[in-house]
């Protein structure tokens, strides 16, 4: 069970609105008591933050706005002694511009040595005017920027994350020398960003598709030719073989928006990395049919290269699934929910997110968790445009809203100054009124609370072993799913009527059952047998 922390929101020691690592470590008994056995840290590096940190200018640093390199230290070290693993954030398609790599490539001519550890290209049309292909950057625009020399860069992101160059010998070999800087300060593994961009089609070719960070691969169209290119499996077999080199456990965790789940299991081969975020279980719908699918097919995908499946429902890059599964069923994945866009019901999306998790919780494999979630907490769907800092908002013209909704500082303590995220009222983003009520303090021993199923979940998860367990389909029917693994009965009832639960020992409820016992709609029960 690993547990993904969004540092600039989850705590703050010193009071100027921005999270800090020694917010996290003073908050890393909070994570032992909820029963989580790693931890996921976002980047932490120096950064114009352009993109909230995913434009690194140092890889082996951590930027002041966070804290120093000894911060780093203390908290994988506080971490380890609490039995918790640490994963680290690694940023390879792309580096900022402001790294010394970029600015010595600006500084030199083209065909340079330079240039050559990113993609840069002469552009076409009258002068070179227009940019080498017509590929657009995911955040929207262009994805080529014009230097001062003429020539065009590659940014599938922000103009201020270049993507680097994987065919040049130097790129792969700073790398693993990156690699091996954090793994000799001990941290536990990595979750790669992007992992499906590192490689793109050799002659760069024109994609009249929409871009879009899934790959969306479908059989009878292309790969497109800048993500999920074969190339990149050579490069994570090299890192494999690094991290094995090391003692004890280490793991390699690709973040790779890939489908179909059958393509996305190719990351996983035992000499590649160890687990691949399963985005085609995030975005699946609410049905029963659709999650018997995903599910299904997941963990035939995973069992085919003896990898276990990794699931999750909410992470921040996403609308946090408490308010994604509160729009009507079948609406298409919002980016990020604003004023004035449709509004999802409240009470019909916890009730929901609280089903999916401890459905989810009960599959085997790896889960993962994003900071909040087990307070039950919302997408921020009110946020004010003046305050988004999402790159997507600015270059989409203002017709996507972002994610900035779902990266809105934590609440700790209802009372307190910033809900507790810090010491006083400064928050980077602006939280709403209604974080009082999901606040820690005012769940933690409450019988029911988000907080209690999630942390009662989790504890029954180790106990019965379920992340180890396999799964036996017992009703996989329009309106409910059933199903075993180990001595537990999973039930999640889809359908608009109540069902009665299967006979056993009801260890765990995603809400209350109704007057006659039976199992009412959007509701998830363990029951042991």
């Amino acid at each position: 069970m690993i547990y993904q922390i969004y540092p600039r929101s989850f705590a703050d020691s010193g009071g100027d609105g921005i999270g800090d690592l020694p917010g996290i470590t003073a908050r890393l008994d909070h994570l032992v008591e909820l029963g989580v056995d790693a931890i996921w840290l976002s980047p932490f590096y120096p950064s114009p933050q352009a993109d909230a940190g995913y434009d690194v200018a140092d890889y082996r640093d951590v930027d002041p706005l966070f804290g120093t390199l000894a911060d780093a230290d203390h908290l994988i070290a506080q971490a380890r002694a609490r039995g918790l693993r640490v994963i680290v954030d690694l940023v390879p398609n792309h580096t900022s511009s402001a790294h010394r790599w970029f600015q010595a490539a600006l500084a030199a001519a083209p065909g340079s040595a330079e240039r050559q550890r990113y993609i840069f290209r002469d552009g076409r049309g009258t002068d070179g005017a227009e940019p080498p292909n017509d590929w657009q950057s995911v955040f929207g625009g262009p994805a080529w920027s014009r230097v001062a020399d003429g020539q065009w860069y590659l940014h599938l992101f922000d103009p201020g994350q270049p993507d680097l160059n994987w065919d040049n010998s130097e790129v792969r070999a700073e790398f693993l020398d990156v690699l091996r800087f954090w793994l000799d300060r001990g941290v536990d593994g990595f979750r790669v960003d992007v992992a499906h961009g590192l490689v793109k089609q050799a002659d760069l070719a024109d994609w009249h598709e929409p871009q879009e960070i899934l790959s969306g691969q479908e059989a009878e169209k292309p790969r497109p030719p800048m993500w999920d290119q074969d190339g990149v499996h050579e490069i994570y077999r090299e890192w494999r073989r690094l991290l094995d080199g090391y003692p004890g456990e280490r793991i390699l965790v690709a973040e790779a928006w890939v489908e179909p789940v059958e393509r996305l299991a190719r990351y996983v081969r035992p000499d590649e990395m160890h687990q691949a975020f399963n985005f085609e279980y995030l975005l699946a719908s609410w049905t029963a049919p659709a999650q018997y699918a995903v599910i299904t097919r997941s963990l035939e995908a995973t069992d085919a290269v003896g990898a276990p499946t990794t699931w999750v429902l909410s992470n921040h890059d996403v609308v946090r699934h408490a308010s994604r599964l509160g729009l009507p069923i079948g609406t298409a994945r919002p980016n990020g929910i604003g004023i004035g866009d449709e509004q999802p019901d409240g009470a019909t999306g916890l009730r929901r997110a609280r089903a999916a998790t401890l459905l989810m919780l009960a599959l085997p494999g790896s889960a993962y968790l994003y900071q909040g979630e087990e307070l039950g907490l919302p997408e921020h769907t009110t946020l004010p445009d003046e305050a988004r800092q999402d790159p997507t908002w600015e270059r989409s013209g203002h017709t996507q809203r972002g994610r900035d909704g779902c990266r809105v500082p934590i609440p700790w303590e209802a009372d307190a100054p910033s809900y507790g995220f810090g010491p006083t009222d400064a928050s980077w983003l602006p939280q709403p009124p209604i974080w009082a009520e999901y606040a820690l303090d005012r769940q933690r021993g409450v019988p029911g609370s988000t907080y209690d199923m999630y942390r009662s979940a989790l504890h029954l998860r180790r106990e019965h072993g379920l992340g180890r367990g396999t799964l036996e389909w017992l009703s996989s029917g329009d309106e409910v799913l059933s199903f075993r693994n180990g001595n537990l009965v999973v039930l999640t009832n889809f359908g608009a009527a109540a069902v009665p639960p299967p006979a056993g020992k009801l260890l765990h409820s995603s809400g209350p059952l109704d007057p006659d016992n039976q199992v009412p709609t959007d509701t998830t029960i363990w029951v042991e047998v």
